[in-house]
């Protein structure tokens, strides 16, 4: 049996609806960004209802590009921006609240608090997880706490939490659900024992009727309304936007690592079925769970890598479009040490210190934008190694590792250049850029009994390039030193 298959992939920025057919070539896209709110200094929310319409109209573009019917998709995979928070009615839909994004700060000194109270260690043993503002946990608190009524209504099971996949299930096909890979970003789910947990649930002081039931990441969820899209599509596949890359970039094997460039860098080590507790404050997370068998990973999560480019368009303006980073940046001085910390909102892991701030160092009067645009790139590849750099000392010493890379930025050569050259390793970019769809698009396709079986799929991943490094190591240790450096100066007390 042969079908095309449809993953819509919700991310920070932009909805993305992609046709895959049955050779897994994309035959149809459709894209739109949405608004990004910023209410306060740190805070970030999405309208709800905002991605909803981009996802019905990237859906249905895509579908035309396509020239396939909806009745003609095998089913659909959905992959999203994880850890963001949404709230809405159960009976219609109607979200109660802006989306608190995942790169929202607001709970930062309720997570203070709990560190300080001692509570950490017992949040990480059974989330895997730490104690930051990233997560969803203290978020859906803060929602709770403050807004009027929220909490009787939650307690009533009139309102429900979900991460955006849930949403958008829900609105698609009326289910509550969700995957194990969302589920386990919440700070509320036992990543041991599957389940909900309880005492973490008192804790925060959710109710347990806000939560979702929880399934695996190739399963039923679903059939969406046939009002939609002309034709009801069953929804077989859901998975976190870096756990489904990991399985786009086909990194099925223990020890194999990926990095997803996005608005947020997200690299991932699969660990197998063994939970690696990080002595490195990496974070231990699923991976995914497949016919009944639960894959972990070590992940390290930088919060600001595309959004630097975006910052340098929108707010400093020196470019008008994110392409053109690449070329202004290769007309840099190569001598310059201009060193960019973007830690704009707050520094993710190794350090997770959410009350840091972005600063430049190393300004001369002979900088430039083409400094700043290099800075800007370095810093990318800089936290990258700092992330692998922790996984190396947690899992087996993997130094020689391949990266496998996805997302927007790994479209510039000269950026992935920079970035095997910073790690002293191989960077790998695959054929199919969409690596984070296609990792829902094969979740979905296999469910359906269309796409082949992981070993198959695994085997028909292809690579575009290899990037070697190709920078001295003295001058590669020289760089990576004043980026320590740099970062030490915007680290807060906390």
């Amino acid at each position: 049996m042969s079908a095309p298959v449809l993953a819509i992939d919700q991310g920070t920025t932009s909805t993305r609806a992609i046709v895959f057919d049955a050779s897994q070539r994309i035959i149809g896209v459709g894209q739109e960004e949405f608004a990004q709110h910023f209410p306060r200094s740190g805070w970030v929310e999405h309208d709800l209802e905002e991605i909803w319409r981009t996802t019905l109209s990237t859906v249905r573009a895509a579908l035309a590009a396509a020239k396939v019917e909806a009745s003609e998709i095998a089913a659909i995979g959905i992959t999203n921006q994880r850890e963001t928070v949404c709230v809405w009615e159960r009976e219609s839909g109607r979200p109660v609240h802006r989306a608190i994004v995942w790169q929202d700060r607001r709970t930062a000194d309720l997570c203070k608090k709990l560190v300080s109270d001692g509570l950490e260690p017992m949040i990480t043993g059974k989330t895997g997880l730490l104690l930051d503002p990233y997560f969803s946990g203290t978020k859906l608190a803060w929602l709770l706490d403050n807004v009027d009524g929220l909490r009787a209504r939650a307690e009533a099971g009139e309102v429900v939490f979900g991460t955006v996949d849930s949403y958008l299930v829900a609105r698609l096909t009326g289910r509550f659900v969700t995957d194990v890979t969302n589920a386990s970003r919440t700070l509320l789910y036992n990543i041991d024992t599957g389940e909900w947990d309880a005492e973490l649930l008192d804790l925060f002081r959710v109710p347990r009727a806000m939560l979702a039931e929880v399934k695996s990441n190739a399963d039923d969820f679903g059939t969406t309304d046939p009002a939609l899209f002309g034709a009801a599509i069953p929804v077989r596949g859901v998975a976190g936007d870096q756990q489904a890359a990991v399985i786009g970039n086909a990194c099925f094997e223990p020890g194999m690592v990926k990095s997803t460039y996005g608005t947020g860098c997200f690299a991932l080590i699969n660990t197998g079925t063994e939970r690696v507790a990080s002595r490195n404050r990496l974070l231990t997370t699923i991976a995914y769970k497949l016919d009944g068998e639960v894959v972990y990973a070590l992940e390290g999560a930088i919060f600001i890598a595309g959004a630097a480019v975006q910052w340098l368009r929108d707010r400093m303006r020196l470019i008008k479009h994110a392409s053109e980073i690449g070329p202004l940046a290769e007309r840099a001085d190569p001598h310059s040490e201009v060193v960019l910390v973007p830690a704009f909102v707050g520094l993710g892991a190794p350090h997770w210190d959410a009350n840091s701030r972005g600063a430049i160092f190393g300004l001369t009067r002979a900088t430039g934008p083409e400094e700043l645009a290099k800075a800007a790139l370095d810093s990318v590849a800089y936290q990258t190694h700092d992330l692998l750099d922790a996984m190396h000392k947690d899992w087996h010493d993997t130094g020689n590792t391949v990266l496998r890379v996805d997302g927007g930025m790994v479209a510039s050569d000269f950026t992935m250049q920079g970035l095997a050259d910073i790690l002293g390793a191989p960077v790998d970019r695959p054929k199919i850029a969409e690596t984070t769809a296609l990792g829902a698009a094969w979740l979905a396709g296999h469910a359906a009994g269309v796409w082949p079986d992981r070993a198959g799929f695994a085997a028909a991943w292809q690579r575009d390039r290899r990037f070697e490094p190709k920078m001295d190591e003295a001058t590669r240790l020289s760089r990576i030193a004043a980026w320590q450096d740099a970062v030490s100066r915007t680290l807060s007390s906390r």
